[in-house]
């Protein structure tokens, strides 16, 4: 089996972020939040620690809950991106993002998009969760306000509406 080798210099991808596709000419060191943020002025994800420790950058690539600070770019292709600006449905906040709203699951805002990130991929893969669940659900996303009791909430909340809307 050959692997492929890209680089030193900047190299041609194409990256399908939301839905659409985008031909890049990135350099192989460039993380995946640098090129959502910087080239494509995806700034939803936020650029907190840059180092994996806080989550304020998950992303779900492949229904996988990822850090995109601690993944490369070129390691993307191929591979469906999806970052908090493509939770909305036709603009209209999912039942995530309304949950985070009715239950004022955030504070300054930084985690938010992380934590809402981590609850769209905790109910994709388990709509009826328990507290304890969530807890786990979200606990790679740190909140520097302390507003996890009204983010637990909004979770709950939010597997609640979206059972309604099924119904």
């Amino acid at each position: 089996m050959s692997v492929k080798i890209k680089g030193p210099g900047k190299v041609g991808i194409t990256l399908c972020v939301n839905g659409v596709g985008y031909d890049l000419e990135i350099e192989p060191r460039e993380s995946l939040l640098d090129v959502l943020r910087d080239t494509l002025s995806l700034t939803g994800t936020k650029k907190v620690c840059d180092n994996g420790q806080c989550g304020a950058c998950s992303v779900i690539i492949d229904n996988t809950l990822v850090y995109s600070c601690l993944t490369l770019a070129v390691e993307c292709e191929g591979k469906e991106i999806r970052t908090i600006e493509g939770v909305s449905v036709d603009g209209k906040p999912d039942s995530v993002q309304q949950a985070f709203i009715q239950e004022d699951g955030y504070q300054c805002g930084f985690c938010t998009p992380g934590q809402v990130m981590a609850v769209t991929h905790l109910l994709e893969h388990n709509p009826d969760p328990t507290i304890e669940e969530v807890k786990r659900g979200v606990s790679g996303n740190l909140c520097r306000c302390g507003a996890y009791p009204k983010i637990f909430k909004s979770a709950l909340t939010a597997a609640e509406l979206k059972r309604k809307e099924k119904a």
